[in-house]
């Protein structure tokens, strides 16, 4: 099971960190994702971070790529999307996944609509 937390109201040009925390299972041995959903809008990648096997390599949409940055903290289990120089744009729900193999997170990536079960996310608003 994921728990997305951390999401909050900030300004334009804050700065957010989520949180993906798992229970049941190892999180390194996971393939892991950052997805988002603004309002009247489809859901689309934001950031992965491959499992151990794969040297946790990380990946981020355009959109984000020198703002945001996942990582991960084994001994909490947990997976960090640290946010930077938020703009209104970036509103919107935002939700984990992990896979436990990576190519399937890959896949995801192209089409997160395949995926029905996303849990309860975590809401972001980006005043401006």
């Amino acid at each position: 099971q994921l728990q997305a937390s951390g999401g909050g109201l900030v300004q334009a040009g804050g700065s957010l960190r989520l949180s993906c925390t798992a229970s049941g299972f190892r999180m390194d041995d996971y393939a892991v994702g950052w997805f988002r959903q603004a309002p009247g809008q489809e859901r689309e990648a934001v950031s992965g971070i491959r499992s151990r096997r794969k040297d946790n390599s990380r990946f981020y949409a355009d959109s984000v790529k020198g703002r945001f940055t996942i990582s991960r903290d084994n001994a909490k289990n947990t997976v960090y999307l640290q946010m930077n120089s938020l703009k209104p744009e970036d509103t919107a729900v935002y939700y984990c996944a992990a896979e436990s193999v990576d190519d399937r997170l890959l896949r995801l990536w192209i089409f997160p609509h395949e995926k029905t079960d996303w849990g309860q996310g975590t809401l972001v608003t980006v005043s401006s």
